[in-house]
């Protein structure tokens, strides 16, 4: 996978040269395994980065490159980062690294290229300065002034700004049985869909992964596993309204209560969308456009999300950040996410859940039900962090119909999870399943990684043990941006 003494030479954005220049590279986020990779390594050779003694959470190597422009990324424990201190760009590797190297540089190691422990030990400590002192330079006036600034532009800005320029939207008939919906969304790689009521002409409600974790529930509490003949005869308008009775929502005469769909128009500003988003504890909102003064022949246009309007802020604010000073606090400092209280810390607030690979699949449902949470990190017996289980990783009961012969309560979360592993086929989506972040990591970090297709949380960590210490989602940036 890697050569130690491969040509450095090969496919980098500098002119051929005989002069290699000794270069220290360094992650200081922790890990278990670091490598490092880049154009100077054609991206796909690895260049393994040791530890640094008495800095457990420092990895460092010291490769030659040529003069020139360079672009590299680390690989921690399987996932491509890039290191957001450094200087960075997008390329078609996504977010890089970039290093410009115009003349030789001197090199603090010995000939042996054994780098001074000393100096990275500083070098780590210095980076951490600015962050301990945006802490204390910025006031209570900067920050009002930072929410006013991005509440401002989510007011003057539509959902209209959200929708792509191609792409397509997955809705259902109300009238198709629950086991082919259940393929549906497998297939389609998506957590929900809008649901479509050709009777009434017009969009009726959604069918997500939850709907799919209470059926399962519903039936394991019955002592019976779901049948290909349940499935196959109950339509989702049957589940829905067998829902409303379960959730206890019926009228004096008995009768289900008709919810009113959440959608939002092209012209809902980006505020409304978010605010509609939270106060009703969605994931999406269905963006529906209707020429007609009636709202019928409704077309819909886009599912919104806050991972879509973040994105938004993110570009609006991309090259005048500073305009925001809320952006340089560590996510520590601010009140945002759930957090593993510490010992002797009083818990006001509702707990981080976790569970082992060895706990029971019925034990996670129950779980992200009660609890109401969309995910639950998976951790060993020290609380480092394994994986995390999704509300949407219940999709993958669909194959091969693994949900005819499983016992909720025998299958274990880590057989779920490695039953769903083929769902990820490709490198970038596996990568987005377990995103982390360090609690001194800054918002504007943070808000960058949210801001990625398919992220909806980010699990906070320690450095070097990836011992749990708290969740922060997209709900939780959003709460606090608006208050």
């Amino acid at each position: 996978m890697y050569a130690p003494g491969m040509d450095s030479t090969r496919e980098t954005g500098g002119m051929p040269s005989a002069v290699l220049i000794p270069v220290q590279f360094v992650w200081s986020h922790g890990g278990k395994s670091v490598f490092l990779t880049g154009s100077f390594s054609r991206w796909y050779e690895l260049v393994p980065m040791s530890q640094l003694e008495g800095c457990p959470n420092v990895f460092q190597v010291v490769w030659r490159l040529p003069p020139g422009y360079h672009q590299y990324k680390f690989l921690v424990d399987g996932e491509l980062r890039h290191d957001e201190r450094q200087p960075f760009t997008t390329s078609d590797y996504g977010i890089v690294n970039t290093l410009l190297l115009a003349t030789e540089m001197p090199c603090t190691s010995s000939s042996n290229m054994e780098v001074d422990n000393n100096a990275f030990r500083n070098m780590v400590r210095i980076t951490d300065v600015p962050l301990i002192q945006s802490m204390t330079s910025i006031s209570e006036e900067d920050i009002k002034a930072s929410l006013h600034r991005i509440s401002l532009f989510l007011s003057t800005h539509t959902a209209y700004e959200l929708l792509p320029e191609s792409g397509k939207v997955v809705a259902l008939g109300v009238d198709l049985p629950v086991k082919q919906a259940f393929h549906i969304l497998y297939e389609q790689g998506i957590p929900m869909a809008p649901l479509w009521d050709f009777c009434k002409g017009q969009f009726v409600g959604v069918l997500s992964a939850l709907d799919f974790i209470l059926i399962l529930r519903e039936l394991g509490n019955h002592g019976s596993n779901l049948t290909e003949e349940e499935l196959e005869t109950h339509t989702i308008s049957a589940w829905k309204e067998g829902k409303a009775y379960l959730n206890r929502q019926i009228d004096g005469n008995g009768r289900p209560i008709p919810r009113h769909l959440i959608h939002a128009g092209p012209y809902d500003n980006l505020k409304d969308v978010a605010l509609k988003i939270l106060q009703n504890g969605v994931a999406t909102v269905p963006v529906i456009h209707s020429s007609s003064e009636d709202g019928s022949f409704p077309q819909l246009l886009h599912l919104a999300s806050l991972s879509g309007v973040l994105k938004c802020i993110c570009r609006y604010f991309k090259h005048c950040s500073g305009s925001l000073p809320i952006l340089q606090l560590p996510i520590c400092a601010i009140p945002v996410g759930t957090w593993v209280p510490k010992i002797g810390e009083p818990n006001n607030h509702r707990p981080v859940v976790m569970l082992r690979h060895s706990a029971t699949l019925s034990s996670a449902l129950n779980l992200l039900v009660e609890a109401q949470v969309s995910s639950i990190p998976i951790v060993d017996d020290n609380d480092s962090l394994l994986d995390v289980y999704c509300r949407s990783d219940i999709t993958a009961l669909a194959k091969d119909k693994a949900y005819t012969h499983i016992n909720l309560n025998q299958m274990t979360i880590q057989e779920a999870l490695q039953l769903g592993q083929d769902s990820y086929s490709s490198y970038e989506m596996r990568s987005q399943r377990c995103q982390m972040c360090l609690r001194s990591d800054s918002l504007h970090q943070v808000i960058g990684r949210l801001a990625n297709p398919g992220v909806r949380r980010l699990v906070i960590v320690e450095a070097g043990s990836k011992r749990v210490e708290g969740i922060i989602s997209l709900s939780d940036i959003f709460r606090f941006l608006l208050g």
